[in-house]
């Protein structure tokens, strides 16, 4: 059956966590390259990676943290230097192909305003806290075949986590395509994915069709 849509995870599919983490280093008064190392070593061990700020200060509540640093003037942002470089690109290409795009993955809602205000070249975009449920839950991917208006074997899901983005799509009936990008892509295989991808220009040449 013939794909009609493209939705995206956020996180090291489209952004690099990169900076988000060294914000985050800077708050918490520790090396940016002990916070990711802490990050990394919770990933390995399949813990959400917010137990990460958790280990670099003891006993923290990570919502009371947030709200401390969003008090302070260092909320959450992103901008065009925390894309990828081949993602608008990619949007843009497959966009102009005829397919419907979009973005939705697990995020608060100053991000979503953030990804927003990137302008990029989507039909939609939508996080998880405006859905009220998260991956890897199937009322997410259900949410998403909702959302896109049409059958789930129409709909290619795209992300980097195995456990968050493919399994749980596939569940749903939902296409997939497995990017191996940041920690967790490229350590960690989805065997059962449609498709097994270096980059977003290497996805899109698979999905749109020569002229």
């Amino acid at each position: 059956m013939a794909i009609k849509a493209v939705v995206f995870d956020v996180g090291e599919t489209l952004t690099s966590d990169t900076r988000y983490w060294h914000d985050w280093a800077a708050w918490l008064g520790v090396p940016p390259h002990t916070m990711s190392a802490l990050v990394g070593t919770v990933l390995a061990r399949g813990l959400d990676n917010a137990e990460a700020i958790r280990i670099a200060k003891p006993g923290c509540d990570v919502g009371a943290e947030w709200a401390a640093r969003r008090a302070a003037g260092h909320d959450e942002y992103l901008d065009d230097t925390d894309l990828y470089p081949d993602v608008r690109p990619a949007l843009q290409r497959l966009k102009d192909s005829g397919l419907w795009v979009g973005v939705a993955g697990n995020q608060n809602v100053r991000a979503g305003e953030c990804l927003r205000r990137l302008g990029l070249p989507v039909d939609a975009i939508a996080v998880s806290a405006e859905w009220g449920t998260a991956k890897p839950a199937r009322e997410f991917f259900e949410r998403v075949v909702a959302w896109t208006a049409l059958p789930p074997t129409e709909i290619v899901y795209v992300g980097d986590h195995p456990a968050n983005d493919i399994v749980p799509a596939e569940l749903t009936g939902l296409r997939t395509a497995h990017l191996r990008r940041g920690p967790i892509g490229l350590t960690t295989d989805a065997p059962s994915a449609d498709w097994t991808v270096d980059s977003l220009d290497e996805l899109t040449d698979l999905l749109v069709e020569p002229v």
